[in-house]
């Protein structure tokens, strides 16, 4: 998939270590029996990094989400590491929270650091037991082994389902320094994020307060991964955590000034990418798709009509048999939960092939089937819908419906 190109913003390699000061490590621990996949990952900055976060929705939250949240509200919104492991969720367990304090407390042991500088994070079953024994194990080799190229290990560490590594990494200018961001992330099913997302881990090297990382944060995750979704499940484990060690060397930004819009705009960039890598690697997937809400009454319309129609199994499903099938489309934009007309929608849809409309003021129009089943034969559709009703514009990322998606959920325990 082709990255957007931002003017003022140069694409870079490192994930989680383009930034100054970041290393990163990751390697088999034995969570997961297969040696040859990395199941425990580790970030680390050599200073104290200010730090945003946002978390899962889901009533039922993995420990260490309830750890990390305590860590973090104790440390005043500071961190020094991060500490995941995927094949085990680590939720519903009755000793949940010990073992990932354990966890953060042999990580700090090992780094020299507080416990409550850790971030932990789990990723994979839910409700089977956890021992502390691995991480004892080998906690002293993960941080041992941390470097500049370590972040390639650490994003393969956090992968379950997912089929390919997912990182992104910018570099950008601010105050006339030049400064760098950038992250991994993972999942490939259960995701339906609502205010978080699968785990995402970003790191930058800018100087900015915890409380405007926060909201810039919380405002860039409402149109990237928030717009997101693959079956419709939200999960327990989801987290987004962004850590800045101020090591550009600029002025610390502390008001919404040119500099702030500098650092946000890099945090869409990054979290814009990785939420389509996410969607273009759902379980089961063959087919991304992207769906355009504009003209809408309103930002908050606009999110929800597309998410809608990317969220809809029967859209999903016409997607995944290249069944021109529209009539579900405006299906899905009738039952979102938004006040506007649907008798002024138009809709077509477009690839690499070409486009092709299909509905205009809310009515079937002529179009041609040939047309259509060329449009819909590539693997990235855009579905691109016009409420003609103000000046909003959203978009929505997902994947089509597949007999694979059966296959791996049906028996994701083995």
């Amino acid at each position: 998939m082709e990255k957007e190109q931002f003017e003022g913003y140069k694409y870079i390699e490192g994930g989680v270590c383009a930034a100054a000061g970041f290393t990163a490590n990751g390697l088999n621990c034995g969570i997961n029996p297969v040696k040859e996949k990395n199941d425990l990952g580790m970030v680390y900055s050599e200073t104290l990094c200010n730090t945003a976060a946002v978390y899962t929705t889901n009533k039922v939250k993995g420990a260490p989400i309830t750890v990390t949240q305590r860590h973090l509200e104790a440390s005043q919104n500071t961190s020094k590491a991060v500490v995941v492991n995927s094949k085990n969720a680590n939720t519903c367990n009755e000793n949940g929270e010990q073992i990932a304090e354990d966890v953060s407390r042999l990580a700090a042991e090992v780094l020299g650091i507080k416990a409550q500088e850790v971030i932990v994070a789990s990723t994979g079953v839910i409700g089977e037991k956890m021992s502390i024994e691995p991480f004892e194990q080998y906690m002293k080799e993960l941080a041992s082994g941390l470097s500049v190229e370590g972040h390639i290990e650490a994003a393969n560490a956090i992968m379950t389902t997912d089929t390919v590594r997912k990182e992104v990494a910018v570099e950008f200018e601010a105050a006339g320094k030049i400064c760098h961001l950038g992250g991994m992330a993972k999942g490939s099913g259960m995701i339906n994020p609502n205010m978080a997302t699968t785990l995402n881990f970003i790191t930058t090297d800018i100087a900015i307060s915890s409380e405007m990382l926060q909201k810039a944060l919380s405002d860039v995750v409402k149109i990237t991964y928030n717009c997101l979704t693959i079956d419709g499940d939200t999960s327990t484990n989801d987290m987004v955590s962004v850590m800045a060690n101020g090591m550009a060397g600029n002025s610390e930004i502390v008001a919404e000034d040119e500099s702030y819009e500098k650092l946000k705009k890099a945090l869409y960039i990054v979290m814009l990418n990785m939420t389509k890598m996410l969607a273009a690697d759902g379980e089961g997937a063959s087919k991304f798709l992207e769906c355009t809400c504009s003209q809408a009454p309103d930002l908050d319309t606009a999110v929800k009509v597309a998410k809608s129609v990317v969220g809809s199994s029967l859209v999903k499903c016409a997607m995944f048999g290249e069944d021109a099938n529209c009539g579900r489309i405006l299906c899905a934009i009738g039952y979102t939960d938004a006040d506007f007309d649907i008798k002024k929608v138009d809709l077509e849809l477009a690839s690499s092939a070409g486009s092709v409309k299909m509905y205009k003021d809310g009515m079937s129009i002529a179009f041609s089937e040939e047309e259509a089943a060329k449009v819909l034969a590539e693997n990235e559709i855009y579905i691109n819908i016009n409420l003609n009703q103000g000046a909003s514009q959203a978009k929505a990322w997902g994947c089509d419906l597949t007999y694979d998606y059966v296959k791996i959920n049906g028996d994701y325990r083995s």
